[in-house]
């Protein structure tokens, strides 16, 4: 039970690392106008894949 709430935890603080290194990249000069919602998701998708990817190899190097 403790390891779920481990990962979680990781995967958590992965996700909030993510978002604000993300905040530093100027990414609307890439974006269409009148779009924001389709930015907005594809924000969050991107923002989701880096927390995933960084949290899956970080627990890997802690559980083997």
């Amino acid at each position: 039970m403790i390891d779920y709430f481990l990962e979680a935890f990781v995967y958590v603080v992965c996700f909030a690392a993510s978002w604000y290194g993300l905040s530093a990249i100027n990414y609307e000069k890439f974006l269409k106008a009148n779009h924001v919602k389709e930015a907005q998701v594809l924000y969050f998708m991107i923002v989701a894949a880096i927390a995933y990817l960084a949290g899956s190899f970080i627990l890997v190097f802690v559980y083997r």
